[in-house]
């Protein structure tokens, strides 16, 4: 174990920030589990304890594992990572998994583990890998639309393409950080508004269709589309349900909470484990616990634009911002669903709600921010040991950053 910690390398805080929201979780994660175990299993709740800490531990080991490669690397990995996301993603709707005849087809089933992987979390983590080495490449190029639609835009929108029938809140979310991350890059803004409206007609063309030949094409167009109609109209649905409950949970919590572990509403809210967390937090540790989450996830922003900003090179700029962002993007998301200011979007709370895909995705994300930290801070090792400075010297100087 002091091997592991005396070989960690990147932004310490950063260490720390993810620890911290790992640790926490166990909380109101074996808290929430009480629902799940009486209801869906024996009444043991211990099993899903178990379970979050070995989602998490894999996690964690995942993102020293990556934290420990050069992120250079990651430029000619997002080239071959890519035809394997396309290959994964069109597996995982060939299942043809359904939910009252709507394709359903999220996960695929990992052999000889017994494990279910969600392709499009992965994706999004390729993609925006994919789209940092794009920018980095014509950087300080004149670019003309035409020429960026086989090498950027065509890749994007197949993924896309291959997510929506499943899970609109990912591709939209998806799409909103690769604008952002283009827009950040310097990729001229009149392509970026002409490919969004570009976007927004492909996706009422898709529901046209689908909602036209329903049989031809299974979805959960009318899952997602009913979400955003009901909420916008005030119609009572099954969302509202979990909503109600989460504001009540909310409410009940008061400023300080009723307490560890002493929530009411987790027995009622279907997702209180997952999608609805932040309404169990807030309930058993008040405005406080959930102010003081937020102020975690702000300073792990924030550590993200340090890192971005001291990055020795373009792509590592923008490789923090394309993985670093989305992370803090979800976890606002989730939260604004809680207390009703988005439709519900199956969304997930970064690092704190259970299951699996999510918490790895985080931690690989995390990785590759930590190995771009790491760089700087070998360079910085050898500029000064290069000048003759003392180790102590170096160690304190470092600790101050």
């Amino acid at each position: 174990m002091q091997t592991v910690f005396k070989n960690i390398k990147g932004d310490k805080l950063i260490w720390a920030i993810a620890a911290l929201l790992a640790i926490f979780s166990f909380l109101p994660v074996y808290s929430a589990a009480s629902n799940l175990a009486y209801i869906g299993g024996d009444g043991n709740t211990f099993g899903y304890f178990v379970k979050h800490f070995m989602h998490l531990f894999l996690g964690f080991s995942i993102m020293y594992g990556v934290h420990k490669i050069p992120y250079r690397y990651f430029r000619g990995l997002s080239m071959v990572m890519l035809p394997i996301v396309f290959v994964l993603l069109i597996l995982t709707i060939l299942q043809g998994t359904t939910i009252q005849g709507a394709n359903a087809s999220r996960w695929i089933r990992i052999p000889f583990v017994n494990m279910s992987f969600q392709t499009s979390t992965f994706a999004a983590v390729v993609l925006m890998v994919y789209i940092a080495r794009y920018l980095s490449k014509i950087k300080d190029k004149t670019i003309t639309f035409k020429e960026s639609i086989l090498p950027l835009w065509i890749p994007v929108f197949i993924i896309l393409a291959l997510i929506l029938p499943s899970n609109f809140s990912t591709t939209a979310i998806i799409f909103v950080m690769a604008c952002a991350l283009l827009f950040l890059g310097g990729y001229p803004l009149r392509y970026l508004i002409a490919m969004g409206l570009a976007g927004v007609v492909g996706l009422a063309l898709f529901v046209l269709i689908a909602r036209a030949f329903p049989d031809a094409m299974p979805n959960r167009v009318d899952t997602w589309t009913s979400r955003i109609e009901s909420f916008f109209n005030g119609e009572d649905t099954e969302e509202d349900y979990q909503i109600e409950k989460a504001k009540i949970a909310i409410a009940s919590g008061g400023v300080v909470g009723v307490g560890s572990g002493k929530s009411i509403q987790k027995n009622f809210l279907p997702q209180s484990s997952s999608d609805f967390i932040y309404a169990i937090i807030v309930e058993e540790y008040g405005l406080l616990g959930g102010f003081a989450l937020m102020i975690l996830y702000m300073w792990l922003l924030f550590r993200i634009i340090i890192v971005a900003q001291k990055a020795d090179t373009i792509f590592g700029k923008l490789l923090v911002l394309g993985v670093g962002l989305p992370i803090i993007f979800q976890a606002m998301i989730n939260m604004a669903v809680a207390v009703e200011l988005f439709p519900v979007t199956g969304q997930t709370l970064p690092l704190i709600s259970s299951g699996g895909t999510s918490i790895w995705m985080t931690c690989l994300a995390i990785g590759i921010i930590l190995s771009v930290s790491a760089k700087r801070e070998e360079i910085i090792q050898k500029e000064k040991e290069e000048d003759g400075e003392h180790p102590l010297e170096i160690l304190s100087e470092t600790l101050e950053d």
